[in-house]
């Protein structure tokens, strides 16, 4: 005999499940990404001694963005989660400024550009 309740959703389940099937991706799918993106933009920078230091501070700031939203959506509670999803947006402005400073080969400009781009969304 089935049991007619587990196939049931309940409203609020059914609205979150819409809501997850129409998005791209969620935040931390796109932190990760990110992330990602600035470590292959970082192993293409020319090793000069300013881009060395920059791609440490570049690295450790964009992994911040989705390690803090991670902590967010963790969260003991309503302050707990504003304080890192504030710390997240911090470390993507820290980002951007890092990415702004970095001097990559001229055919990754566009690839900087769109790194900028995507922490002011």
């Amino acid at each position: 005999m089935e049991n007619p309740k587990s196939e049931t959703l309940n409203p609020k389940q059914y609205q979150t499940t819409k809501t997850q099937n129409s998005k791209p991706y969620d935040l931390e799918d796109r932190t990760l990404i990110f992330a990602k993106a600035v470590i292959h933009y970082c192993k293409n920078l020319p090793k000069t001694i300013i881009n060395i230091e920059l791609i440490k501070q570049l690295v450790r700031s964009s992994g911040s963005v989705g390690a803090n939203y991670i902590e967010a959506n963790e969260s003991l509670g309503k302050k707990d989660f504003l304080m890192h999803v504030r710390i997240s947006r911090k470390e993507s402005k820290e980002s951007r400024y890092w990415l702004e400073l970095s001097e990559p080969h001229q055919a990754d400009i566009c690839e900087k550009v769109r790194l900028i781009t995507e922490t002011t969304e």
